[in-house]
């Protein structure tokens, strides 16, 4: 039970992580928000996306050994990936949930 909750943990890092480093792009930020990014905004989502997805493996890690670990981690990021790009294509808006940590005041 641990580990499947460990590997729904990293399943979800890895989703944040795209969207954030999606996010980064103009145009996918345009797509959620009508502003444009700004440069500290952008360097903001690529260094949370990529923690995130870091913090992704770290939790596979956790759960099986390295070589187990890293097939399982390239495979949520895989599944990751589609999962955003499809939200991006239909459903833009709900990336906003991520938009929030460069929120301007």
């Amino acid at each position: 039970m641990r580990e499947a909750a460990l590997l729904a943990a990293a399943l979800a890092a890895n989703v944040a992580g795209m969207g954030w480093l999606a996010l980064a792009m103009e145009t996918h930020w345009t797509q959620v928000r009508p502003d444009a990014p700004t440069r500290a905004a952008v360097l903001r989502l690529r260094a949370l996306g990529s923690l995130d997805l870091a913090a992704g493996l770290a939790l596979c890690l956790r759960v099986d050994h390295a070589s187990m670990a890293v097939l399982v981690w390239v495979m949520a990021l895989a599944g990751a990936a589609l999962a955003v790009g499809l939200v991006l294509t239909w459903r833009p808006r709900w990336l906003r949930a991520l938009a929030w940590v460069v929120s301007r005041p």
